[in-house]
């Protein structure tokens, strides 16, 4: 097993462990409020945590470039060669602009330390620190497909819903 699939399988094992909880959390609530009539404060705020990683992590390690959004009108119909420059264009406007906000991401984040929530106490550094990870992530995602774009590589594929 390669390092890279290492890595993918232990990033999708950990946002496949996050939604577990965060559903469990979720039927817990519901059983507690609606069949019990005794909620529990602690899960409203644990399934918001949850929440948060679970879509910014999912973002960052698991969602395939090709799932994301975009806009195909003038890729499938451009060249190979203005396929290319739309491509390291859109790269560098991302990862430039998720570079640039790394910094400041993390300064926020760092800052928010000296606050946690108020049932569980988990301080909000490590309820953003998703954020953190999603900008880093997006950062090297455009370097590699620049990279692999100055190598031809994912330039003939058509987008289409499928």
């Amino acid at each position: 097993m390669t390092l890279l699939r290492y890595f993918q399988t232990a990033a999708s094992a950990l946002g496949g462990g996050l939604f577990l909880t965060l559903f469990v959390v979720f039927i817990l609530q519901v059983t507690a409020r609606f069949g019990l009539n005794k909620p529990l404060p602690w899960t409203d705020e644990a399934a918001v945590v949850l929440y948060v990683w679970v879509i910014l992590w999912s973002a960052a390690t698991i969602v395939p470039e090709r799932e994301h959004v975009v806009f195909d009108l003038l890729w499938n119909r451009a060249g190979k060669r203005t396929r290319q420059a739309m491509r390291v264009a859109g790269n560098l406007m991302v990862g430039g602009l998720a570079a640039v906000a790394v910094p400041a991401t993390w300064d926020y984040v760092h800052f928010m330390r000296r606050e946690s929530t108020p049932v569980l106490g988990i301080s909000f550094m490590w309820v953003f620190m998703p954020f953190v990870i999603l900008m880093a992530a997006l950062v090297a995602r455009s370097a590699w497909a620049i990279w692999g774009t100055l190598r031809g590589q994912g330039l003939g594929t058509e987008l289409q819903l499928s």
